[in-house]
């Protein structure tokens, strides 16, 4: 049997984000910012009482899922967002990858 809590994560575009629960309380968040065709993952944050118990990993995969499934490439613009994108390669496909620049 696990110790680590149900962590419930939802999509609540008003506000920009994705949100974990646990027991019905807010326990973290994903903010992004959206362009006609990226999403720009900005910040995300846990709260101090449920760090180390898998919120911010429940975070990223159902935010990397969600934006998967509407068709939409990512900006890790967060530390912890690109660095779980680095050690999850299966959503590595996700990330938009800038042109390069053009020499004059």
């Amino acid at each position: 049997m696990s110790d680590r809590p149900d962590v419930q994560v939802t999509h609540n575009p008003e506000e920009h984000r994705y949100e974990a629960r646990i027991d019905g309380a807010l326990a973290g968040v994903a903010v992004y910012e959206r362009t006609d065709d990226l999403v720009v993952l900005t910040h995300t944050e846990v709260d101090d009482a449920h760090e180390g118990q898998g919120v911010g990993g429940a975070l990223a995969r159902f935010a990397l899922e969600d934006i998967r499934a509407e068709g939409t490439k990512v900006v890790p613009e967060c530390p912890f967002m690109k660095g779980w994108i680095e050690k999850h390669p299966e959503f590595q496909d996700l990330v938009h990858d800038a042109p390069a620049p053009t020499a004059d």
